[in-house]
């Protein structure tokens, strides 16, 4: 008969987010920019909230937060590209990250959809929507992955509030 076991400094992930958010930090992710399109104004946002779901077929996931002034772009668009940054590429993290206008500064190109694509990312995955999924005060949009781009080299990394050139 199993008895019940109590797992010494348990943690209520409701009574301390930042607590909980930096336990959660401790899962090392890479880092990516999604991009698309909102009208005619390109968009980028930094996430690291990326996942591969699925092979048959090719389904990814990531998730926009709510509270993003990029989120209803996002949530919006039937076509998007995520980009895996490579170790050395921690300056595009940035530029998306702080700037309203990356785009003014960087090299990239609409691809045949009309999507904003970075040139030069260790990979990218063009995508069009393939479903949405509350997630809190998150969005889950899942990419269904129309075709890919794989270069070699690192990914950048990001884990406890820092990023890292590898793991």
């Amino acid at each position: 008969m199993a008895s019940a076991v109590f797992v010494q400094n348990a943690r209520d992930p409701n009574a301390d987010s930042a607590d909980f958010r930096n336990a959660l930090g401790c899962f090392a992710t890479g880092v990516t920019i999604v991009t698309c399109r909102d009208g005619l104004v390109p968009k980028g946002i930094v996430a690291n909230s990326f996942a591969s779901v699925s092979l048959a077929p090719p389904l990814v996931l990531w998730s926009p937060a709510k509270a993003s002034r990029r989120y209803a772009a996002f949530v919006a668009a039937q076509t998007f590209s995520i980009h895996i940054l490579a170790q050395d590429q921690k300056h595009l993290a940035d530029a998306f990250a702080h700037n309203e206008t990356p785009f003014d500064t960087l090299n990239w190109h609409s691809d045949a959809r009309g999507v904003p694509v970075l040139d030069k990312c260790l990979v990218r995955f063009d995508c069009h929507l393939h479903a949405q999924y509350d997630g809190g005060d998150h969005t889950i949009l899942l990419g269904h992955v129309d075709h890919y781009q794989a270069d070699e080299g690192a990914p950048l990394v990001f884990s406890q509030g820092a990023y890292q050139s590898s793991i």
